[in-house]
């Protein structure tokens, strides 16, 4: 039963850790293969959702859906229905497809509450789509800004303005530079033996002090991995998946910057050594870019920093 709750890769990391033989009997206690009522009822009085999705090339992105709460319901606790279409540009503009794996982070980043949702489109049409539920957990408050999200009605632009290459610009360099939170998509590789509900994509919030991911000269990205709830999602897809998606949110302006990168676990060296709080290091080498200007239509409060993060470290230290 333990094989079908984590994968290959997510028993690798947690037997790494020391933490195995704890999560085998917590895996089957927190993971459903069905949503709990609350889950459901939160998903419901969303603005946004974050979707993981992987394109036909096997390339993971993460993705952002809005609308004005309401526009997620769930009819029973197998499934989720999202009246929304993917917003200009994004990635789910070609990733969306009936079958297809998709991972669903539902954050309210106000209230610090995050749940998430690992299952397989269906239905797909105009109005939107459903997803028929694999796996459905909680995610604990740590690492989340407080920052209150408001859908913004009236007509937006179909045709934003979009920025594409292989490297960041300077408008993405500086936008990762100031961030104090990336969403991150990560899949478990299609090629390899079938995971059951385990595989499919998974999609996560990450968050600390603005700056938190170091930009390099060569525009390779560095970023501290926090103590998290040991399932290791994330990172035990990169084990055997080093494809990943990044996404990051001006709350200012509402633009949204996608990154298609390769992963890279750091476990230990003197980087890892000097910054306070890391357990370990996340590596990131960009593939391509897609920048998309004004693109988000919410609009967000002052953010308060996550309680936290006031012992950890940061770059300049």
């Amino acid at each position: 039963m333990n094989s079908a709750t984590f994968h290959e890769g997510e028993r690798a990391v947690q037997e790494r850790v020391g933490v195995r033989d704890r999560l085998a009997q917590l895996g089957l206690r927190v993971i459903r293969d069905f949503m709990p009522d609350q889950h459901r009822e939160f998903f419901g009085q969303l603005p946004f959702v974050i979707a993981g999705t992987v394109d036909s090339n096997g390339q993971p992105w993460a993705s952002v859906l809005a609308a004005p709460p309401g526009f997620i319901r769930s009819p029973d606790p197998q499934q989720l229905l999202l009246q929304a279409r993917p917003l200009p540009a994004d990635p789910l503009q070609d990733t969306l497809a009936n079958g297809a794996a998709i991972g669903l982070l539902g954050i309210e980043p106000h209230t610090r509450r995050r749940n998430r949702l690992n299952g397989v489109v269906q239905g797909l049409s105009d109005a939107g789509f459903s997803v028929q539920v694999s796996q459905s957990f909680g995610n604990c408050p740590k690492y989340i800004q407080a920052r209150e999200p408001v859908y913004v009605d009236g007509p937006h632009s179909s045709k934003p303005a979009v920025h594409k290459g292989a490297q960041l610009d300077e408008a993405a360099r500086r936008m990762i530079e100031a961030a104090d939170t990336l969403f991150i998509a990560t899949a478990y590789a299609d090629d390899r033996v079938d995971a059951g509900p385990a595989g499919g994509v998974d999609v996560s919030h990450r968050g600390g002090k603005p700056g938190f991911v170091r930009v390099d000269v060569d525009g390779t990205l560095t970023m501290p991995d926090f103590l998290g709830n040991f399932f290791f999602n994330t990172l035990g897809n990169i084990a055997v998946n080093p494809r990943a998606g990044l996404l990051f949110i001006d709350f200012d302006s509402g633009d949204l910057l996608y990154l298609a990168v390769t992963a890279e676990i750091v476990w230990e060296g003197p980087e890892l050594q000097a910054f306070a709080g890391a357990q370990r290091l996340l590596r990131f080498k960009v593939q391509a870019m897609k920048r998309v200007e004004a693109s988000l239509p919410l609009r967000w409060g002052p953010a308060e920093l996550s309680p936290v993060l006031e012992p950890t470290g940061h770059w300049g230290q």
